[in-house]
Parts: structure tokens; sequence; C-alpha cells
């Protein structure tokens, strides 16, 4: 098994089919998306697949360190993941061919009109190793 993380765009990725941003969708619309959503997860859960998701809200931080006896210096200069990552999903899978079926079809979650959204996910394996540095 191995685990593989699945991460949803707000923006940064090449837009979907259904571009349509939530925030322009009907109460109903969203409802029909959350339910895919949960819908997929439930399925997971059951074959063993499914680890963890969590949506995320729009509010964040960049913090850094600051220096010995400094605050912490926060919102950088970089492009901060509330306007990037919308959430998260982690799948524990037999391959890779695996995975790339999963967010396949979570890419297809129904979005504006009740449509599939046909949108980017970013598929990331979980690092199994620390990387070995040789001289």
């Amino acid at each position: 098994m191995a685990k593989y993380l699945l991460l949803k765009h707000y923006r940064g990725a090449p837009a979907s089919v259904n571009d349509v941003p939530m925030e322009r969708w009907t109460p109903e619309e969203i409802t029909a998306h959350v339910a895919y959503m949960n819908d997929f997860a439930a399925r997971l859960e059951q074959s063993g697949e499914y680890v963890d998701s969590r949506a995320l809200a729009p509010e964040g931080t960049w913090v850094q360190y600051g220096g010995e006896g400094k605050p912490p210096v926060t919102d950088g200069p970089f492009a901060e993941t509330k306007d990037l990552i919308a959430g998260w999903m982690i799948i524990d899978v037999d391959s890779y061919e695996r995975a790339l079926e999963l967010a396949g079809e979570l890419s297809a979650a129904p979005g504006a009109g009740g449509r599939p959204i046909h949108e980017w996910l970013e598929l990331r394996p979980f690092l199994t190793e620390p990387p070995t540095v040789t001289e």
C-alpha cells in the first residue's frame, strides 16, 4: 500500500471543463458537490483506501521564524495557500494506477448545473523514506 495526497486547488491549476467558481453555485449545487465528496470518501473507507480528508477555510497566514528573540514574520511575499488549496484527501492504495483512477473519479464531482467539474487535482505520493545524501 502507498499513500497519496490528492490536492484540490482554487487557482493555479489549468481551468476545469465546468469552470464556475463555487461562490457562484446555488445552495443545491454545493449540497450535491459535498454529498458526492462524502459518498466517495465513504466508499473508499469501505474498501480500506481512505485515510483522511478536509476542506480548508479561506483564511490563512504565512509564518516564518523571525530570529532569536524576535516575533515571527507573517504574510510573506508569496502566493498564499489559502488562495491556492481548497482541500485535500489522503488515500492508501495498492498502486499508482489505482491512485490515478481514484483521482480521475474525484475530478468528476458535480459543480454548476450539476455537471461534472472535470477539475485538475494534484496527485502526490508520500515520501516513504528520507532521501539519502552521498558525497
